[in-house]
């Protein structure tokens, strides 16, 4: 999960929002490939404690599930092949990169792994095409089953479903207005944090107001797989642009989106969207 991002938060999204009276907690850390904060209104010091503490141990249990730098049900998956009654969340996270996947003509394919570690090895990235597709996942709540050869990486969408998890835990918190930044952004509250989005050259592309949202932004050069792009077409298509960035009302959707569309032109960028109401492209460059 190691995806750099291009987005900036602006300095009056580390005081207070506009008519709240509540001051602003913030943690930063590490986790999931990328740093990662939290912004917190109107909580007490030991109500924030806590809570920074539960989010800790949801990263590390996210971790268990999607890592691919640690022992984690991914790589277990990619080792052997075959999974036996996979954790819920794991399947909630496969199987909505299957509607992106479907929605964005295969653009969206975490079966591209073989391919990534065959052009960070220098091995034969012929090869390893042959072992993509998204068709020969076989996905039920008793087994998740890869054909011979294949793995899976979810770098394109486990910031995002992360930060949705954390959201969802700062509800559960009693928190009404939050930024949560692991990797991908999701705001809540109804009075808007403002996020500047932009380019891999420090050029500004965008500005928004984040409410009850989620912003995700992608580059495929901000990370090289041997002085290659780190989105990687599964049909062997080049990225399209230098800079995408989606909100949705879930992050993990607008994480997979922006991945997605790095390789794709702007009709079937329209058409994805559809699939997925309340999804807009933010930034494009």
């Amino acid at each position: 999960m190691n995806r750099r991002r291009f987005l900036c938060l602006s300095a009056a999204a580390l005081a207070p929002l506009p008519g709240h009276a509540g001051t602003v907690a913030a943690w930063e850390g590490t986790g999931l490939g990328t740093s990662l904060s939290l912004r917190l209104v109107g909580a007490d010091p030991h109500h924030a404690r806590q809570t920074f503490a539960r989010v800790g141990a949801e990263i590390a249990r996210i971790e268990s599930l999607a890592s691919l730098h640690r022992d984690s049900a991914l790589t277990r998956l990619n080792r052997d092949g075959h999974l036996a009654w996979p954790a819920p969340d794991l399947l909630d996270i496969l199987t909505i990169a299957g509607q992106v996947h479907a929605a964005t003509g295969g653009a969206f394919d975490p079966t591209v792994q073989p391919l990534w570690l065959a052009l960070a090895n220098g091995t034969d990235t012929e090869a390893a095409r042959h072992l993509i597709g998204w068709d020969r996942i076989h996905l039920t709540p008793e087994e998740i089953r890869l054909d011979p050869g294949q793995a899976l990486t979810l770098n394109g969408i486990a910031q995002g479903w992360a930060a949705d998890r954390i959201a969802a835990l700062l509800r559960a918190q009693g928190f009404t207005e939050a930024l949560v930044d692991m990797g991908e952004l999701a705001a809540l509250g109804d009075g808007g944090w403002p996020v500047a989005i932009v380019g891999p050259d420090d050029a500004p592309l965008a500005e928004t107001r984040l409410a009850n949202r989620a912003l995700a932004t992608s580059s495929p050069r901000g990370t090289l797989v041997n002085g290659q792009p780190h989105i990687l077409g599964p049909q062997g298509q080049p990225p399209l642009w230098q800079t995408v960035s989606v909100s949705a009302p879930r992050a993990a959707i607008a994480d997979a989106l922006s991945t997605a569309f790095c390789l794709m032109d702007r009709p079937a960028m329209e058409s994805a969207l559809a699939g997925f109401p309340g999804s807009r492209l933010e930034a494009l460059a």
